[in-house]
């Protein structure tokens, strides 16, 4: 599997090379200066060891899979889904979501969602990766 770049998965199929800051923390949780998104909530996994959305809702922002041994299947956080979905869409709400843990409607998230503690611009580079998924 091969992504814009050359060669941007080490030997272990991970990703290593991001074409965007919003791109790199969705995968890895540090923004492009090398600094950790901290976050509140989310699995205990998570906190200790760290990680990014891509840990969850996966590379190609789907979702539906129960992560490490977790009852919450995270959802599908494809643009196209969230400013689909009724009651009312995400569009740019997203936002909230990442760093309140809220829905559009103001109802909490579960609490295996993190909230993400980072800077303005990076929550707009992370919106504007998601955009592409």
């Amino acid at each position: 599997m091969m992504g814009s770049g050359a060669y941007p998965y080490n030997v272990e199929g991970i990703k290593t090379k991001f074409d965007s800051n919003g791109e790199t923390i969705y995968y890895t949780g540090f923004n492009e200066t090398g600094k950790r998104i901290a976050t509140s909530y989310g699995p205990q996994w998570f906190y200790t060891h760290g990680g990014g959305c891509v840990n969850c809702h996966s590379a190609d922002g789907k979702g539906g899979v129960p992560v490490m041994m977790g009852y919450t299947v995270p959802a599908d956080i494809t643009y196209a889904s969230l400013t689909t979905i009724e009651n009312p869409p995400y569009t740019d709400a997203i936002k909230t979501a990442i760093r309140d843990g809220l829905d559009p409607s103001g109802e909490s998230l579960s609490p295996t969602m993190p909230r993400w503690q980072m800077s303005d611009k990076d929550l707009n580079d992370t919106l504007q990766y998601i955009k592409t998924l």
